[in-house]
């Protein structure tokens, strides 16, 4: 590791950051918390637990039609929030942010807007093994709609993208290049800049499946160049149900609308509808206004911390946890990039991933097994499920001791 990044992480206090994740505090089965976890999703810290709270004890209304007082704290509140993605994200206007449930249904919302305007028969759409099921089954449906096609970039053995196989499947029939910005199985983190550009000289639009790296890396929508770049909150320590379509301005305006209801119309008479400006064009209904607030602060905690750090502190403990797990006698890791987030999927020698799950947990620790909604890639893999371990600002060495002494028990009991 870096010099810089080792003095970032000296300045990462872990055990004081501990004490905001309230949850981190129990016992499961008379054990500690050891929660591994975080790719499904991420603890909340108090300062999410407590927006939500003030929200419903002292600002609950809905947004942006009411002219009395709660409504208007409501609404300041809600708006604030998309500033604070709009910073998160770089992106260049407020307008570029729509509020989705979360990753799925932003990529959904491109490819039933976006999509069904833009790809027709003959038409190709890349993706790649790696994909989670968010960015595979949009596309499928869209290309059984118009006949169109999907390709899929290949892996190299130690799970990273072959960028030439890349480079031969962009053509002229090319319409979109969807690909994950890291792998919630193998921890890839792909080089999405060079992907960008080796699609923006085609033509070819880019959407970015975030979910997995945003609590890991920042990200600057702008320059990387994509259209599209989505994620959820819960993945970021924020609530389940909200997320962000981080769409091009051009892009979204040009785009016919997803839904429709009360919120994102402009005029409405039974003869003819017009509809409302960005972003509001694709926020039919009332929204999710806890969850928007709840998002909001908890990318102010991130920010306040740092990504870089964390990420400096993530890549220390990954670096100790694959040590650890490569010694574990029967245990492969699946996914050895070079450039990794803080994820570790294992099988372990004839046991089943399901059944390694279940007895960590019985010792206080939480994993994944599964096949993760990746089931191409673990066809790739040759398994039909693995076990993750998945890593977050406030895990710690001696979490992973326990995770490693817990796999001593799977052992005893399938010896």
């Amino acid at each position: 590791m870096a010099i810089a990044a080792a003095a970032q992480h000296s300045t990462l206090d872990v055990k004081t950051l501990r004490e905001d994740f309230p949850i981190l505090k129990q016992r499961i089965h008379g054990k500690p918390l050891v929660y591994l976890d975080n790719s499904a999703t991420t603890q909340k810290p108090k300062a999410v637990l407590d927006a939500l709270h003030h929200y419903y004890f002292e600002q609950n209304a809905n947004v942006h039609r009411g002219v009395h007082t709660l409504s208007g704290r409501a609404t300041d509140l809600y708006d604030a929030a998309r500033i604070t993605a709009q910073r998160f994200l770089n992106a260049a206007d407020p307008r570029e942010i729509v509020y989705v449930r979360g990753t799925t249904e932003g990529i959904n919302l491109v490819a039933q807007t976006w999509g069904r305007a833009n790809i027709g028969k003959g038409d190709e759409m890349v993706l790649t093994e790696m994909e989670h099921h968010s960015n595979i089954v949009p596309w499928h449906i869209l290309a059984q709609e118009k006949g169109a096609r999907i390709r899929a970039v290949p892996l190299t053995p130690s799970g990273e993208l072959r960028l030439d196989e890349l480079e031969k499947l962009l053509n002229e029939r090319t319409k979109i290049v969807a690909v994950t910005h890291v792998s919630n199985v193998l921890g890839t983190v792909n080089p999405i800049a060079d992907i960008v550009r080796m699609a923006k000289k085609r033509g070819i639009t880019v959407l970015i499946d975030g979910a997995q790296a945003v609590a890991h890396t920042a990200v600057d929508v702008q320059a990387l160049g994509c259209d599209f770049y989505a994620f959820s909150a819960h993945k970021i320590f924020g609530p389940t149900g909200i997320g962000v379509l981080y769409g091009r301005a051009a892009l979204l305006e040009a785009m016919p609308v997803y839904q429709g209801g009360g919120g994102m119309i402009g005029r409405v008479a039974f003869g003819n509808i017009t509809y409302a400006d960005l972003p509001y064009k694709y926020e039919a209904g009332t929204p999710n206004i806890a969850g928007a607030i709840g998002m909001g602060a908890a990318l102010e905690y991130v920010m306040a911390i740092g990504l870089d750090r964390i990420a400096a502190y993530e890549q220390e403990l990954l670096a100790y946890a694959t040590q650890r797990l490569s010694a574990v006698p029967g245990l492969r890791l699946t996914g050895t990039a070079a450039h990794k987030a803080a994820v570790l999927s294992f099988v372990l020698e004839d046991v089943h991933p399901h059944d390694v799950g279940t007895i960590l947990d019985r010792e206080g620790v939480a994993i994944r097994a599964g096949h993760h909604c990746c089931q191409p890639l673990m066809g790739h893999l040759g398994v039909p499920a693995t076990a993750r371990a998945s890593f977050a600002l406030y895990n710690t060495r001696d979490e992973v001791d326990v995770l490693v002494k817990a796999l001593g028990k799977v052992h005893e009991v399938f010896a």
